[in-house]
């Protein structure tokens, strides 16, 4: 009787398992090729020879002398990540190596043919370029093939850096290398490594690279970068790249965009704002009506300033809020842009996002003691503010007018006297009235008779012409306030 061996499901699993990471393996190591950056970790190091795992079934081997440092000893251990380059493949094993050693026109070929990276050190500034030493001989990179941001021609003599050799002619008497052709060759491998994970919506952090004057370059991985519009550095109005960040800052963004231009290259657009968040969501429980806070005045309109309050937070004071001591036909007779101010908030709408802001109101109402300070029957002395038919307006303290009536005068017995008075003359006087809610002081010589209706039209004009140059009451400013954040 013949037996027959049955595998059970699980051994069959186990095996398809088995044969699906073989091919897995195989497949990796059947995808290097000569002159691909690979990375991996140091598992021993024996003799001549380091094994690195690089997570497929080959190890890959390099020599001994490519992790020595200057001083001879060795820069990386088992455990540690090395970075290097694929110079060949078998089945057997994979040869890396951090970059092409040796001399001599064949070690110049077999780098050119395997696209390996070589040691050079730049001797000169020539024309059109630069010579460099390479394996032994002297090669020329165009300016055009050198690092572009490495500054000055002269600062780059002297100095080690790896090149790609593109040309090797003549038995070796005229060879051609490029730094930068090997850059974009890193940058493309670094990028496509990214875009693996990175995608639209995504919050990275990273460090500012350069300024331009329409906005910051950020990097995203080794000599890969993105851009910050000056729109998105902050919810602040920023007028350059360098009001609200500096080269080497490392600062959170948002992923708004991965897109290509015309020329196939890739764009990644970024957001520092909006990776900190809409500041009016809090608005409203750090800013609250009544409150008197600080804030900086942004910018001048005609009818008013803006002041941020908070970072992208801004709210206005209309020129008829500017002052209780004068009319305000214009800001600039009060504020200058960049100037911090203690204001009033009147009132905040998150709806519409504004904030009505008051600049007098912060000083401090002088009508609110106008009372005691100026008790009627009490001697008060002031400035004459200006002349009209109705009588005299004198300033008694700042925010405060008085009216000496025409009639008052007429009947005064020294009436010769205050006709006499011009603008800006001082002249002392007697309380006859004050009405607080009304905001009036009705002054007057003493022993003089009042007149009441003479009085009664001056205030009328008086109020009239304030009305008139700085507006007359919120729904002139609630006016403004709507045209001015229609046009921000």
């Amino acid at each position: 009787m013949t037996e027959e061996k049955i595998e059970s499901p699980a051994q069959e699993e186990a095996t398809e398992d088995f044969a699906a990471m073989l091919a897995a393996h195989s497949a990796s190591s059947g995808r290097l090729q000569p002159g691909q950056k690979v990375s991996g970790t140091v598992i021993a190091i024996t003799g001549d020879s380091v094994f690195v795992d690089m997570g497929i079934k080959v190890d890959g081997i390099m020599e001994r002398k490519d992790i020595l440092d200057a001083e001879g000893k060795e820069s990386a251990g088992p455990g540690d990540s090395v970075e290097a380059w694929v110079i060949a493949v078998s089945p057997q094993e994979i040869r890396l190596s951090r970059s092409m050693s040796g001399s001599g026109v064949a070690a110049l070929e077999e780098a050119r043919d395997a696209a390996l990276p070589v040691d050079g050190r730049v001797t000169a500034v020539c024309k059109g370029g630069y010579t460099v030493e390479v394996l032994g001989k002297t090669a020329f990179c165009p300016g055009s093939q050198m690092d572009a941001s490495s500054g000055d021609a002269d600062s780059l003599v002297g100095r080690g850096m790896q090149f790609l050799i593109i040309r090797v002619e003549n038995r070796g008497r005229n060879v051609v290398v490029s730094r930068r052709a090997l850059l974009e060759r890193e940058r493309q491998e670094n990028l496509d490594k990214l875009l693996e994970t990175l995608k639209e919506g995504d919050t990275v952090e990273g460090r500012i690279t350069r300024l331009a004057p329409f906005g910051a370059f950020m990097e995203l991985a080794p000599a890969v970068e993105g851009m910050i519009h000056l729109s998105e550095l902050s919810w602040s109005r920023v007028g350059a790249a360098d009001e609200a960040v500096s080269p080497g800052d490392l600062v959170r963004v948002k992923v708004l965009g991965i897109s290509k231009n015309d020329k196939g290259q890739i764009r990644i657009s970024l957001s520092r704002k909006q990776a900190e968040g809409d500041p009016w969501l809090d608005a409203p429980e750090r800013l609250s009506a009544g409150a008197v806070v600080q804030g900086k005045v942004v910018r001048l309109a005609p009818f008013g300033a803006f002041v941020e309050l908070l970072p992208g937070v801004e709210g206005l004071i209309h020129v008829s809020e500017m002052s209780w001591a004068k009319r305000v036909n214009k800001p600039e007779e009060v504020l200058s842009a960049g100037e911090t101010v203690s204001v009033k908030i009147k009132d905040v709408n998150t709806e519409t996002r504004r904030i009505a802001l008051s600049l007098r109101d912060a000083e401090g109402d002088p009508w609110q003691d106008a009372a005691q300070r100026f008790a009627v029957g009490s001697t008060v002395t002031g400035t004459v503010e200006s002349r009209t038919q109705y009588g005299l307006f004198v300033t008694l303290a700042p925010g405060i007018t008085g009216l000496l009536p025409a009639g008052v005068i007429k009947n005064a017995k020294n009436a010769a006297q205050f006709s006499k008075l011009d603008k800006d003359d001082n002249v002392t006087l007697i309380v006859q009235n004050l009405d607080s809610a009304a905001r009036r002081i009705s002054l007057a010589p003493e022993g003089s008779e009042a007149a009441a209706s003479a009085e009664d039209k001056a205030w009328k004009q008086h109020a009239s012409a304030g009305s008139s140059s700085s507006g007359n009451g919120m729904g002139i400013m609630a006016q403004a306030l709507q045209k001015a954040m229609q046009k921000k």
